[in-house]
């Protein structure tokens, strides 16, 4: 298929695929900032409001295992415009929402449009491109992927401060409308469709056990651990889950091929994306939470803290792309997991007085070690297979970055509100002033929570130190 298409040809399909993917990665880190004004809008507390990150990485953890399935199934254009319709449908009904239910059923429509679009562009690249040269590709894609949550913090401080939270939403949607019309135009179709048959209870099962993971762990932050609903669901959702696996491994044509994991450097490559994806979807939502609740800086001063680091993790994407195609994994990996804890370690004692310029710099130097990571680990997992398995190493790749983001997302989150409940009962007893105690419980809390990350960060590094050397491509 990759000698099919002119370059100009490849060119076009990755420009409107980018195009999408852009919007959808914009749309997923746009509410960060916004979690602060949104519980005071709709009235509920930490553990509900990440409901909104948590439940959208949860639908597309639910999904993504099934985009195996509907690449055989519809065609490149067919997908990708769905994708583009879900994120349109959702963005209205998010717009509209006049209580936080409507809202977090928005986001899940959105969702379903997202989990299609990120494995979609994975698997196009690898019909596309040659492994020699899929890094500095996947460098270019990661350059735009990176810029949506470069910028998206400063646009929702932006849009929250001078207009409305709906405008996150309402904003997006014209440009999904001249993305599907392109798409409509431009876009061809990479491989043939089968007619396959879907496993439906393998779905069931993919659907009952991680979401009752996830709730499980999502509602101990407002239960406690010892809560019999949180153990029941926790307990449950794994042994579903171990089925939905056994059921996989056993079937002759799987949802999701599982077999990807007997590549050494696809499971290495699997742990590292885990470690890697909570790290950085949990600094995204508790340093602004830091800077909101524990020192009273507006969404918009948030989200310029985190913009310097996170365009410099964009414009070295493609830097690293290219280095990862002449020196391979290994060093990137333990360069970039060295800068990330280096990162870490700076905010575990933050306090009332940590300065702005501080966080800026701490910001920049966590940015610079995702950047020598984030890409390459995509490419690197994926080179490790055959051909045949590339679709399916793509979804299982995914399904691991959305769960681990979910699942990393609410045990950080159920961390922070326990840990700053405590804390306000401790600051209580020592007679703190009444209104210094919820930002006193913040700060404290925030770096109980970046404890537990760079614990992360540690186990990743040491993966990383397994990588081979060389990396023989399949």
């Amino acid at each position: 298929m990759q000698n099919e298409l002119s370059e100009r040809a490849k060119t076009t399909l990755l420009v409107v695929l980018i195009m999408g993917c852009f919007l959808s990665t914009l749309n997923q880190t746009l509410l960060n900032v916004a979690l602060s004004n949104l519980m005071d809008v709709f009235q509920v507390d930490a553990a509900t409001i990440q409901w909104l990150s948590t439940g959208f990485m949860l639908v597309n953890g639910v999904l993504v295992p099934i985009t195996a399935f509907l690449m055989k199934r519809f065609t490149t254009r067919q997908l990708f415009i769905s994708s583009m319709g879900f994120l349109l449908i959702g963005s209205m009904v998010c717009g509209s929402a006049m209580n936080f239910g409507l809202l977090l059923t928005g986001r899940m429509i959105q969702a379903v449009g997202a989990g299609i679009i990120v494995p979609l562009m994975m698997t196009v690249i690898l019909y596309l491109y040659p492994a020699e040269k899929r890094g500095a590709v996947m460098g270019k894609i990661g350059f735009a992927m990176i810029f949506a949550p470069a910028i998206a913090p400063t646009l929702s401080g932006f849009l929250i401060e001078y207009f409305s939270w709906r405008w996150l939403f309402i904003g997006l949607v014209p440009f999904v409308m001249v993305v599907i019309l392109l798409a409509n135009k431009y876009l061809m179709n990479v491989a043939e469709t089968t007619k396959v048959k879907l496993d439906m209870f393998s779905i069931l099962l993919s659907t009952i056990g991680f979401g009752s993971i996830l709730f499980g762990f999502s509602s101990a932050g407002s239960k406690g651990w010892d809560d019999v609903t949180v153990l029941t669901t926790t307990i449950i959702g794994m042994i579903i889950t171990s089925l939905f696996c056994i059921r996989q491994i056993k079937s002759k044509d799987p949802l999701l091929n599982l077999t990807v994991f007997k590549y050494k450097i696809f499971t290495l490559t699997s742990i590292i994306n885990v470690v890697i994806t909570v790290i950085m979807y949990a600094d995204l939502i508790l340093l602004p939470m830091y800077l909101q609740n524990g020192r009273g800086f507006t969404a918009l001063e948030a989200g310029l803290l985190l913009l310097p680091g996170a365009v410099i993790n964009a414009f070295l994407s493609p830097v690293t792309g290219k280095m990862f195609d002449k020196y391979g994994a290994k060093p990137l990996f333990i360069t970039g997991l060295v800068f990330i804890i280096i990162s870490i370690w700076g905010v575990l004692d933050l306090t009332s007085s940590t300065t702005f310029l501080y966080l800026m710099i701490r910001t920049i130097i966590l940015r610079i070690g995702l950047s020598f990571i984030t890409m390459p680990l995509n490419t690197a997992g994926l080179n490790a297979l055959p051909r045949e398995l590339g679709s399916h190493g793509s979804a299982v790749n995914n399904t691991v970055r959305q769960l681990a983001g979910a699942i990393g997302t609410a045990v950080v989150m159920t961390i922070y509100s326990i840990q700053s409940t405590a804390h306000a009962t401790t600051l209580e007893t020592q007679q703190v002033v009444h209104e210094n105690i919820r930002q006193l419980s913040s700060i404290l809390s925030t770096n109980d929570a970046y404890l537990v990350m760079l614990v992360f960060a540690i186990v990743g590094l040491v993966v990383a130190c397994f990588m081979p050397r060389v990396q023989k491509i399949q």
